[in-house]
């Protein structure tokens, strides 16, 4: 199959001796109509990737910025459908890679081969399931990778030797690394694990490695970036989008200035 648009990012990335800035949204907060703009803003600003996220009622893997926001999202009547018509809308106007981001319920409900069909037609490149326990993740991969989608995985901190080499295994585009144990959130300090954990991936796959969950500040960006070959950032963006839209940009850019090594 082809290069999807984030295996042609990385590449792109590494030859110009940078990391790929990645943005967390997600899809309809504050509402469905406004999120194709703030992607918008976000691409005009610098990042590399976006990662639609779907809202869902019960986020377990989230800090309470994102749990408002998925509040916020749904209340407004953004449902899985409504996040593919949202990534159609950005794709009409930007080439920008969308990881497609959510929880496995959303998914099983909408049916996982029309996910697949309906994510491809409307220019998704990737999915992340962030509940899908790895172990049992062949039977799910499958839909998504027949069409030619990026399947991305996380690791963690804890995982174990032999679920980092299934993560590795699964995951095509990139690894996820989530950089410290709990939910998401925005938090004063790196965790001390990051480099650790970085090393013990690299050591069992070439793929490129995107770290994510606390990293908030330019200058936490910039030392990841050092590190890993992606920087996500995620509640520091909504919270952002929460209290300031007009603030949006110009938080974005001070982050992309940070990629480059």
């Amino acid at each position: 199959m082809p290069q999807t648009r984030i295996q042609q990012l990385f590449e792109r990335t590494q030859k110009d001796g940078r990391a790929a800035l990645i943005a967390y949204l997600t899809a309809g907060d504050p509402t469905p109509e406004k999120t194709p703009e703030i992607a918008a803003t976000l691409i005009r600003a610098g990042v590399d990737l976006i990662e639609l996220g779907v809202p869902f009622s019960d986020p377990v893997a989230d800090g309470p910025v994102i749990q408002r926001a998925s509040a916020r999202a749904i209340d407004a009547g953004t449902n899985l459908p409504k996040v593919l018509e949202i990534a159609k809308q950005i794709r009409s106007h930007s080439e920008v890679p969308l990881l497609l981001f959510t929880y496995l319920n959303p998914a099983l409900h909408y049916g996982l081969e029309k996910l697949a069909a309906d994510a491809k037609a409307a220019g998704i490149d990737g999915v992340l399931l962030t509940d899908l326990s790895v172990e049992e993740a062949a039977a799910f991969m499958q839909p998504l990778r027949n069409v030619g989608l990026d399947t991305v995985f996380l690791a963690a901190p804890t995982s174990t030797e032999r679920r980092l080499k299934l993560v590795s295994e699964y995951s095509t585009g990139f690894v996820y690394l989530v950089s410290r144990t709990g939910v998401t959130g925005e938090r004063v300090a790196l965790s001390e694990t990051l480099g650790e954990l970085i090393a013990k991936v690299r050591a069992v796959t070439t793929l490129p490695l995107a770290a994510g969950f606390g990293i908030s500040t330019p200058e936490q960006a910039a030392a990841v970036a050092k590190m890993a070959d992606g920087v996500v950032v995620g509640s520091a963006i909504v919270r952002q989008i929460e209290q300031d839209l007009n603030g949006l940009e110009p938080m974005v850019r001070a982050l992309a200035e940070g990629m480059k090594r």
